[in-house]
């Protein structure tokens, strides 16, 4: 070969061996705030819905705190149980302030597909344009939608844990919403996704009432997985919330059954890891004021749900935590709720949580039972963990929770 060929060919070679060192690395959008889309119910639930049955010419500006964060934001709306198509006419993020205030400076309107009004078909979800915005890790942005049409309200998020804002007319780009009425549950808004340089590592919190947060300070971000996504943000680790309360693992109820939403709720979001923390309402809710007349369950029908659930898991390479159903002796004593707890119930949560802690069968068990329970009274939570109701922790014991996953459970012994 000609000694230039041979020069040119050496120095293609050696530059095609070190194009991948001084290629740019590829972004990746990773979830750092989700809310479970659930169907509103009609009255007469023995709950109310905590929201408007109709929203027309309003504005709802609702915040959330993300786990993770990163330079470039776009988020998710579903109309996943709407049976009409819902118009968003306009759609901006900002950090939050406080209350219904944004940070004007930080207000970014939103586009889809590069147009600023949106239409959520039924059943169906969208995810907005990318925006530059600074949003540091657990940081709180607000998100306003504007709603011009008279639109009913199919899909929400009940157990919101956070003020959201209600006022009238296109107020979405408004630095406060003076004036506004609140609500306490979440229209539309199902996720945040922030951009990072290179692949993060993300767990999902897959539960209840529990996981939702019910019972902790509001506006506080006291749930066990804000803990949990305070405690791992600096290690670049995003925490997402996918409790549903009232959610059970074979049955509808406040939600979906955990075997239809798993794919959506869990599995779409490309975790390392989930953690299960689910059935205490598959026992309690039959023969209480949420279900009457429904048969009891049974411990060998809730395993097989958990099986199904730990198959799908590992299909997709996911690692599953299981985690044990907490004392719940004489729940909900004050609610309208009746007849949540009985000795029956008690038993086949024992025989449950002995199923979880010694089958071996998930990757790794968490037992927030053993961390809970009153020792003078294993039934019981403890006083100091116990919200007041006797079937939800407080802010301590949520904190307790979410100090009690350390890394090895949730991704294994490296």
């Amino acid at each position: 070969m000609n000694p230039l060929l041979r020069s040119f060919a050496a120095a293609a070679l050696a530059l095609s061996l070190l194009a991948p060192a001084y290629a740019a690395e590829p972004a990746h959008w990773v979830g750092t705030w989700t809310a479970s889309p659930q169907a509103t119910w009609a009255t007469g639930f023995v709950l109310p819905n905590n929201a408007p049955d109709r929203l027309r010419d309003q504005t709802v500006r609702q915040v959330a705190r993300i786990s993770v964060g990163g330079a470039r934001v776009r988020i998710a709306l579903s109309n996943a149980y709407g049976r009409e198509p819902v118009v968003i006419g306009a759609a901006h993020v900002a950090r939050s302030l406080g209350g219904s205030r944004i940070d004007a400076g930080s207000d970014r309107a939103l586009t889809f597909g590069g147009r600023g009004e949106v239409t959520l078909l039924p059943g169906a979800p969208v995810l907005s344009d990318p925006v530059e915005l600074s949003a540091p890790a657990l940081a709180e942005l607000a998100v306003s939608l504007y709603l011009p049409q008279d639109t009913a309200l199919r899909s929400f998020h009940w157990e919101g844990g956070q003020d959201a804002y209600l006022a009238r007319g296109d107020r979405s780009a408004q630095a406060a919403l003076d004036g506004a009425d609140t609500v306490s549950s979440r229209p539309y808004l199902s996720g945040i996704y922030v951009e990072s340089a290179r692949p993060l590592r993300t767990v999902v919190a897959f539960g209840d009432s529990i996981t939702d947060g019910a019972a902790s300070s509001i506006n506080r971000n006291h749930r066990w997985p804000d803990f949990l996504a305070q405690r791992l943000a600096s290690r670049d680790i995003a925490v997402l919330n996918a409790g549903i309360s009232g959610a059970q693992v074979l049955n509808d109820g406040m939600g979906v059954n955990a075997l239809a939403r798993f794919e959506r709720d869990v599995l779409a979001q490309r975790p390392d890891s989930v953690v299960l923390l689910m059935g205490i309402n598959d026992i309690g809710w039959p023969g209480s004021s949420f279900e009457p007349a429904r048969e009891a369950m049974s411990a060998q029908r809730l395993i097989g749900g958990y099986r199904q659930l730990i198959a799908r898991a590992r299909q997709a390479g996911v690692r599953i935590i299981g985690a044990t159903l907490t004392p719940f002796e004489h729940a909900l004593p004050d609610a309208p709720v009746k007849h949540y707890f009985n000795p029956h119930k008690e038993r086949m949560r024992q025989q449950v949580n002995t199923w979880i802690r010694d089958s071996g069968e998930f990757d790794a068990v968490a037992d927030f039972d053993a961390l809970l329970r009153d020792p003078a009274h294993p039934a019981r939570m403890q006083a100091a963990f116990d919200s007041g109701d006797r079937l939800h922790p407080g802010d301590a014991g949520y904190r307790a929770m979410a100090d009690s996953l350390d890394e090895a459970i949730l991704f294994g012994a490296h």
